[in-house]
């Protein structure tokens, strides 16, 4: 009995230790989350700004009208990522769609060829995973799969084009069954879109994005 006693406390630990923990970060694979954790225990790991690695935009001269559709994609792909904090898939699925139509609108003759081989890099790849999350607004953690992906590649998006505000790249360890995903949010305060109520504040601040 003292055994399994202290194997339960053992096992306990871990988990409780585990959001702090690192993890395995930025693989491109997609991963059914309906085996994730359930450790309802909410951690959160928020430092000062001047503690957060700061990331500078890559392209600081890109004409209005582009830099103003990068926004309204980004605003769109927030707007999912608020609706899978809240465990709402409607209406994720909802920002998803609105995602797709902002990306077919940019008008990518207004960058220069540079601009455009950048944002190219990462555009088929931010249709699909929008067209995933839109089609499955009753499937959350088929959203949240696609979610890890569509995250990956915002963040590149982000990094070289910015989105008219500072931006934080945020990190949960025990998202894709501890394996770890990334995500994106416009505030400084962490809010899981992986787990949801589950574990809302499961995470760390890696970067901010300015």
């Amino acid at each position: 009995m003292k055994r399994i006693f202290f194997s339960v406390v053992a096992i306990s630990t871990i988990l409780f230790t585990a959001c702090n923990s690192g993890g395995s970060k930025n693989e491109h694979e997609g991963h059914d989350m309906n085996n994730k954790n359930k450790d309802t225990t909410q951690h959160a790991v928020t430092p000062d700004d001047k503690e957060v690695k700061a990331v500078t935009v890559a392209y600081t001269n890109v004409d209005a009208k582009a830099t103003a559709s990068i926004k309204e994609i980004v605003d769109h792909y927030l707007h999912i990522k608020n609706a899978l904090t809240n465990d709402n898939g409607s209406e994720a699925a909802s920002g998803a769609k609105a995602m797709e139509n902002a990306i077919s609108k940019l008008d990518k003759s207004l960058l220069t060829a540079e601009q455009k081989a950048a944002y190219d890099k990462n555009e088929e790849e931010m249709k699909e995973h929008a067209e995933h999350i839109a089609k499955n607004g009753d499937k959350i953690e088929h959203q949240r799969s696609h979610f890890v992906m569509m995250s990956e590649v915002v963040y590149d998006l982000v990094k070289n084009f910015g989105a008219g505000r500072p931006l934080y790249h945020d990190h949960c360890p025990m998202a894709r069954n501890n394996q770890g995903a990334m995500w994106i949010s416009e505030m400084k305060e962490i809010k899981n879109p992986y787990f949801g109520a589950k574990m809302l504040t499961c995470g760390t601040i890696e970067e901010v994005i300015k």
